[in-house]
């Protein structure tokens, strides 16, 4: 699958087959996070793969109640670390929200290419989280993704133009109101 095959076929997945992820493709998911590209290359982040049972059931609770995303056989929480990233942002801020949602959106494609399904969680207790994980304080968790092979082929398949805004509503050119 080409990447712009991965961009028209990934959804966001809420159902999930038992299926295990193959120990071969493990490898290629970790590498789209390791690879990503961030702000002056600091890679500020560091990415829990969570297996265990119990703990995903516990992750779906303390993500507001989200108890589908237990469902995956794997649970990527993705964290960052403020005080290692890029602070020059824009004039407003560092880089971590913004360097940690690259390297997850470059997992998500990975996924799509594997056959898998992912959702981005942002909704969720961070406190919980860390708790739960033993994420040093230090650490922001910037989101989750379940990631699993989706319960019905039917639930992965190409946004459609209907879906999404025209064009017009999109872009602009040289100025914002152009």
């Amino acid at each position: 699958m080409d990447v712009y095959e991965a961009i028209r076929t990934r959804r966001s997945v809420r159902r999930y087959s038992p299926r295990p992820i193959p120990e071969s493709t493990l490898p290629r998911l970790r590498d789209a996070l390791r690879l990503a590209p961030s702000a002056c290359n600091f890679q500020p982040w560091r990415f829990i793969f969570v297996t265990d049972q119990k703990l995903r059931a516990e992750l779906g609770q303390a993500a507001h109640q989200q108890t589908f995303i237990a469902q995956a056989p794997l649970i990527v929480v993705a964290c960052g670390f403020p005080d290692r990233a890029y602070k020059g942002m824009g004039g407003h801020g560092n880089s971590v929200d913004v360097d940690v949602a690259i390297a997850l959106d470059h997992l998500t494609l990975v996924a799509v290419a594997e056959g898998l399904g992912t959702c981005w969680i942002g909704a969720f207790d961070e406190r919980a989280v860390k708790r739960l994980l033993e994420i040093p304080q230090e650490a922001k968790v910037v989101a989750l993704t379940p990631l699993g092979f989706p319960e019905s082929s039917s639930l992965i398949r190409p946004v459609t133009k209907d879906e999404r805004k025209a064009e017009g509503e999109v872009f602009s050119v040289n100025r914002f109101s152009q």
